[in-house]
């Protein structure tokens, strides 16, 4: 009897020891997420400079929104390519580039995550010719980070209506 009994409480120690780091917090990943999150759009800017729109657009979910001023939203891969291939060929032939200034504000919340942040976009003299600011959603899937949301506007007056 006693030796049942010691098999018992070996048992359920052993149970309890399980159920208990069963109930662990998963660790917090933040900063790592933060680090990865903050690494995406200086990628967005040099492939945007590089005029690799197939780099930029890998950035995106195939179900992503892109926001550009003054013209309606590119909703999936294909209208985000489509957006992005004009704009870049306007600013190769006008020689601009666009710049990111650093990011000054990151969150994460599980599996989505924001950045804020500002960008220039430069003449071919190197001179400032915009600033402005964007916001950026993204959705963690499948371990990796991508682009659900971007949106930009820029600090200066809007440009009268027929010059754009």
């Amino acid at each position: 009897m006693k030796h049942r009994w010691s098999w018992t409480i070996l048992a359920v120690f052993i149970m309890a020891s399980f159920a208990l780091q069963c109930m662990k917090p998963a660790p917090d990943t933040r900063e790592a997420d933060k680090a990865a999150i903050r690494a995406i759009n200086p990628s967005w800017f040099k492939s945007y400079n590089a005029r690799d729109v197939s780099a930029i657009v890998g950035l995106y979910a195939d179900d992503a929104v892109l926001n550009p001023p003054g013209v309606p939203a590119a909703r999936g891969q294909a209208a985000i390519r489509e957006y992005l291939t004009k704009d870049i060929a306007a600013a190769t032939a006008a020689g601009m580039n666009n710049n990111g200034t650093g990011t000054t504000d990151v969150g994460v919340s599980g599996d989505l995550g924001w950045e804020w942040g500002s960008y220039t976009v430069t003449d071919k003299s190197g001179a400032t010719i915009e600033k402005g600011k964007y916001v950026t959603v993204y959705e963690r899937k499948g371990g990796k980070w991508f682009i659900i949301r971007d949106i930009w506007n820029s600090d200066g007056p809007m440009q009268p209506m027929g010059t754009n």
